[in-house]
């Protein structure tokens, strides 16, 4: 099993930026590539950002782009999720997850952190 814990969130003024980080146990992400997702009140659960086991290859929702930024350190067991020029519809509540190479789903998901962006 893996767990995954996110940390980082927090109250942000809008133009702020805030860095979230993912930490990995139990299992390396060596082989999983990694997500972003989010969720705000009301409404469901989308796709934010995502990076291939190896780092080599990202992408991100159209709503985030050019201000998010995902990376990956395999050796500290972490993925990262900078978020710059933070806008009020950009809170959520923010979770990562795993997704093991070679399947379609993500298998493992943490239980979220807070990101409240003030206008």
């Amino acid at each position: 099993q893996m767990q995954l814990v996110e940390s980082g969130g927090g109250l942000v003024e809008a133009g702020g930026s805030l860095r979230l980080s993912c930490a990995a146990s139990g299992r390396t992400i060596t082989n999983y590539a990694m997500g972003w997702f989010r969720q705000a009140p009301g409404k469901e659960r989308e796709f934010v950002s995502a990076i291939t086991w190896s780092g080599g290859s990202t992408d991100y929702a159209d709503s985030v782009k050019g201000r998010f930024t995902v990376s990956r350190d395999n050796a500290k067991n972490t993925v990262y999720l900078q978020m710059n020029s933070l806008k009020p519809e950009d809170t959520a509540l923010y979770y990562c997850a795993a997704r093991r190479i070679g399947q379609q789903e993500y298998g493992y998901w943490g239980q979220g952190t807070q990101v409240t962006v003030s206008s």
